[in-house]
């Protein structure tokens, strides 16, 4: 990390705010954002990508008993239009019922091209656009009050924009899309442009352009390396919080959140167990940085290619069996359920992230390093009571509040206050 990044850190107290540093500078007050980007207590920003609405039993139960919050799934205008003006929402109806039978809140994305325009590549005439927005409008009105967030687009800045990315077509897409969407539900929730990594110079564009405008927050997929650890976004991310506010519109006074909302790591560029301790390091660190939605790519294995990275990115394997990613989330979710991030303990080392939660009158802590494993001292201000590894173990607590700290967080009880 440059000079330049841990003197913003130190200057913003990253870590340790309640909303993205970014999105609210130093002296300056703004208004809570739109309420479904609301920081809220875990698991309710925490979640998975899908690629199925109907899904099969397997997924249901291990999803119930994952127990996160939220998860992503494409609209893919072709499928629910097939002839222009009739729309067929009944596979999106039966996901979102399954969804609020679990008290899961859903990111849809709008995306993809239809033959109906004559051609099936991304929207890029007037004729297309119009009936983009027509379809989006019947969308919304069909699910308004479901609470669902609506996302513009995934990846426009790489192939999944055809024939090619083209920030001036994207953006008009935006700006006939979005007004039907709110015409036909004024409450709600919109976010993009999803972009694959922190793309700061499609991210530009876009702003420059006016998204900020149309948006109520700013979706983004920080993947990266498989030797960056989720602790190396943060620097993207003040970069990031630091263009929106350079294009924040005048007249906007509300937080505009960056939302995480497609990252994960694959288990054939790391070993499964590095994997699991990933996925939970991941959402901890956007949780403490003030990210309200996280989402992990991907629910379940893709494939059986034993050589294709693509394949394994899941929670769990084809057969559904647990991969340490699976135990992981379900032990955060376990361990912090109805706790809300207070703020970051200070170590002597900058590479401790040790993050304290608050729930009513009680405390946890979520502890990891991202340096050589080492023993530090908690002072009187937490009398440990137990502890507990990131699989779910109980590990041995050691006396005088010391805590032996590694790649991998643990879950640290403490007396109440």
């Amino acid at each position: 990390m440059n000079a330049r990044y841990a003197l913003l850190i130190v200057m913003l107290g990253i870590m340790g705010c309640a909303t993205s540093p970014g999105a609210q500078p130093l002296g300056r007050e703004l208004a809570p954002p739109h309420p479904a980007l609301t920081m809220r207590p875990i698991p309710e920003g925490l979640g998975v990508n899908i690629h199925f609405y109907e899904g099969g039993a397997e997924d249901w139960r291990m999803m119930a008993e994952a127990g996160f919050g939220i998860v992503r799934m494409d609209i893919s205008w072709a499928g629910a239009e097939k002839e222009a003006g009739k729309y067929d929402f009944s596979a999106y109806d039966a996901l979102v019922s399954q969804l609020e039978a679990r008290q899961m809140r859903l990111l849809f994305i709008i995306d993809y091209g239809n033959p109906i325009c004559g051609d099936d590549l991304a929207p890029h005439t007037d004729a297309c656009r119009e009936l983009y927005a027509k379809f989006c409008g019947g969308l919304a009105a069909h699910f308004a009050g479901k609470g669902i967030l609506w996302e513009l687009w995934n990846e426009p800045n790489i192939h999944f924009w055809t024939p090619q990315p083209n920030v001036d077509d994207y953006m008009a897409w935006c700006k006939a899309v979005v007004p039907a969407v709110r015409a036909a539900d004024p409450n709600a929730c919109i976010v993009g442009p999803a972009t694959s990594r922190i793309d700061l110079d499609f991210l530009r564009g876009c702003f420059e352009r006016g998204l900020l405008e149309l948006v109520d927050g700013v979706s983004v997929h920080p993947y990266r390396d498989a030797k960056q650890g989720p602790e190396t976004a943060v620097p993207e991310y003040l970069e990031l919080g630091t263009l929106i506010e350079e294009f924040r519109p005048a007249g906007n006074n509300k937080v505009i959140p960056m939302l995480s909302g497609e990252w994960g790591y694959s288990s054939l560029n790391l070993s499964e167990a590095e994997q699991g301790k990933y996925l939970v390091r991941q959402w901890l660190t956007n949780t403490a940085f003030g990210i309200p939605i996280s989402i992990w790519y991907d629910w379940h294995d893709d494939g059986p290619d034993p050589n294709e990275k693509e394949h394994h990115f899941g929670t769990v394997t084809l057969d559904y069996q647990p991969k340490p990613a699976f135990t992981a989330m379900k032990t955060l979710v376990q361990q912090l359920r109805g706790y809300t991030f207070a703020t970051r303990h200070r170590t002597d080392s900058q590479e401790d992230y040790v993050l304290v939660f608050e729930k009513e009158s009680t405390r946890k802590i979520a502890a990891w390093t991202t340096g050589v494993p080492h023993t530090i001292t908690l002072g009187p201000a937490f009398p440990v009571t137990d502890i507990v590894d990131h699989l779910g173990a109980p590990r041995l607590s050691l006396r005088n509040g010391t805590l032996e700290l590694g790649d991998a967080p643990c879950y640290v009880s403490v007396e109440e206050p």
